[in-house]
């Protein structure tokens, strides 16, 4: 195909199958990178964006909120974003999911069974968050052995040189906290980012083995508690949410994987303050919009006439017309409505020639 004699449109669902399909190409020849490693400028000027507009800046900077936000729409191209990440709060019942590891852990290990009874008390202790059936797991996963787990050089999920991390140093209920975590002396605590991670991990299957990940995954899905997070997603069907959150009187915690319309991403919130539930409620919606461009399909407008502009070209080379001889690789054709809108430009690309073919694909 030469110049622009046919535009061809393609789903987003399509482009992003695509992309998915690349993601599984890659996998064993890659290792997944440290989240770290991965921050995005684009997705953590959106963020401290969508704070300020909630008017929760003050908040973020009294220490009082930490948030981390991971789009693993491509898992081996996360792109991070967080403010207070590294800040170790106090998170209720959040730290469950630690829990839930650690039975994994020794599932794996051949020294616990996944049997019905086993998997009713772990749903419960995730979907409710029952105090009574994360006291049980916690029992028999074993105290000091569910510390060791946390701190592996396997997991790092309580790291040091990291403030910190996911903690477990009490049992759910009335009995005094056996071993606050070193650190900050809390006996429910975690990151926004150690959180993330241990999402990011149990994703890519770095937690556990394959089969028990999709049986993980499956006790973190379907949530039993409407606030937080999952309030805050009520009018985005469709979206399916893998959650734990943990509320104690000014303390509110939500953790989730939000999967929809071939994205996917991960949401960490943790609040000091009596309105910290609905601060998170409230804060998803903007982060959600950020990473799964919804009204895509659906605008209101009719489509604005397409403008033509070149992608992929080195500055020496660029040319204003997309058909000149001189346009190196590839042009597009993006509607103006999308330009200077990153994270919703949704872009219609047709190739100069049969080698770069035609395809739509999300811009970042």
């Amino acid at each position: 195909m030469t110049g622009f004699s046919r535009v061809v449109t393609v789903s987003l669902g399509v482009a992003m199958t695509a992309m998915a399909a690349a993601d599984s190409l890659a996998a064993g020849q890659f290792r997944y990178p440290d989240l770290r490693d991965r921050f995005d400028r684009s997705l953590q000027r959106g963020l401290e964006r969508s704070i300020e507009r909630l008017g929760l800046s003050p908040a973020v900077r009294e220490k009082r909120l930490g948030v981390a936000v991971v789009d693993i729409s491509r898992l081996h191209a996360p792109r991070v974003a967080a403010v207070n990440g590294d800040r170790m709060i106090y998170a209720a019942s959040l730290p469950k999911i630690a829990i839930l590891l650690g039975a994994f852990v020794e599932i794996e290990r051949g020294r616990m069974r996944l049997d019905p009874q086993t998997r009713e008390t772990l749903e419960q202790m995730i979907r409710v968050s029952s105090n009574e059936a994360a006291t049980v797991m916690l029992r028999r996963v074993g105290k000091q052995n569910l510390e060791s787990i946390l701190m592996s050089d396997r997991y790092r999920l309580y790291d040091p040189a990291y403030n910190g991390g996911l903690w477990v140093g009490k049992e759910y209920g009335p009995n005094g906290a056996y071993h606050r975590d070193p650190i900050h002396n809390l006996s429910h605590g975690a990151t926004a980012m150690q959180v993330a991670r241990f999402y990011y991990l149990l994703e890519t299957g770095q937690l556990i083995s394959p089969k028990l990940t999709r049986q993980m995954k499956e006790i973190l899905g379907n949530p039993g508690i409407h606030h937080k997070f999952v309030k805050g997603l009520e009018d985005k069907p469709g979206s399916r949410i893998f959650r734990k959150s943990g509320t104690w009187q000014q303390w509110h915690a939500d953790s989730a994987i939000v999967e929809r319309d071939g994205h996917k991403y991960i949401i960490v919130g943790l609040a000091e303050d009596a309105n910290g539930g609905e601060w998170l409620a409230e804060l998803v919606k903007p982060v959600d919009d950020m990473i799964i461009p919804t009204r895509l399909a659906a605008l209101d407008s009719p489509m604005q006439p397409l403008r033509r502009t070149v992608i992929d070209a080195p500055r020496s080379r660029r040319s204003k017309v997309a058909d000149k001889p001189t346009t190196p690789r590839r042009a597009v054709l993006v509607d103006p409505r999308y330009i200077g809108r990153p994270e919703l430009r949704l872009v219609y690309a047709c190739g100069r020639d049969s080698s770069h073919g035609a395809l739509a694909v999300l811009c970042r």
